[in-house]
């Protein structure tokens, strides 16, 4: 059988994709394609149930339980940073008030859009590919930008000033959990034995990078949009490590929390309840 994963074109998820992708993690029966899109348009292709697995924000699955289920693994977790709001000036925001402020998103289904929301509501906001959103900023189309990917590490070189953390301030208020950004999803019509001979595939997919951390960091780089190498590892393990491989006992509570919070202030349309395949 035929399945295609997909996932962002970021040295992150091509990191936890090595073991797929080197031919070192296989099951007899499985053919695996693998599809690279943006998170915005994985979000989108998922409400479609256009792929069979693929990551998504977990924004995004609050709306998708009907179709897919949650993976034990494969999640991105921002443990004390995250999302960066930046902006050319050091006082675009003062106080922290995001009040009048237009502010460059990656997506609407983004975690790091519902984050911005629970961290101030009161911004407006117009729609900008992830890799493009510090050009808008530099450029003066945007007050402020929210930096996914990569731009967490390159921001201050641009010259741009940091608003808030969005990792940092989830951090804080909530008692040292991480924010849960992204994970990784499967189709229910796949069925009960299916979905777990997936799971098991991938999650050793994951287990064989971290294992063999310099092949697979090397073979992450060229998803890395111009990070040199001690970047790239460095980037790499801010959301491929522990969490990924299984979200335990802290990453359960902060997803659990993150849901939570989300339904509370009416920006998720469900309560949405963490279980896994």
């Amino acid at each position: 059988m035929k399945i295609t994963v997909a996932h962002s074109p970021d040295s992150d998820d091509a990191f936890m994709f090595y073991g797929l992708a080197s031919g070192a993690v296989s099951v007899d029966g499985i053919e695996v394609d693998q599809v690279l899109a943006d998170i915005q348009t994985l979000n989108q292709a998922a409400f479609e149930g256009r792929y069979e697995v693929s990551a998504v924000s977990f924004n995004a699955y609050a709306r998708l339980l009907d179709r897919y289920a949650l993976l034990p693994h494969g999640a991105s977790m921002g443990d004390k940073y995250g999302p960066i709001l930046v902006s050319r000036k050091p006082d675009a925001a003062p106080g922290g008030s995001l009040a009048g402020l237009k502010i460059a998103v990656p997506g609407t289904l983004t975690s790091a859009f519902l984050t911005l929301q629970m961290y101030d509501p009161s911004f407006e906001y117009v729609v900008v590919p992830f890799d493009r959103i510090d050009e808008v900023v530099l450029a003066g189309e945007a007050d402020a930008g929210l930096l996914i990917h990569e731009g967490q590490l390159t921001w201050a070189k641009q010259g741009l000033h940091k608003i808030v953390d969005l990792g940092e301030w989830w951090f804080e208020r909530t008692g040292g959990l991480p924010l849960p950004l992204g994970g990784n999803i499967i189709r229910r019509d796949l069925g009960p034995d299916l979905m777990k001979k997936i799971s098991r595939m991938l999650h050793d997919s994951i287990a064989y990078a971290l294992a063999n951390r310099e092949a697979a960091v090397e073979y992450a780089q060229q998803f890395g949009r111009g990070l040199n190498r001690p970047d790239t590892d460095r980037f790499v393990g801010m959301y491929v490590n522990q969490l990924t491989l299984d979200y335990g006992e802290r990453g359960r509570a902060a997803l659990e929390r993150f849901f939570s919070e989300a339904y509370e202030k009416g920006l998720i349309p469900q309560r949405v309840p963490v279980e896994f395949v």
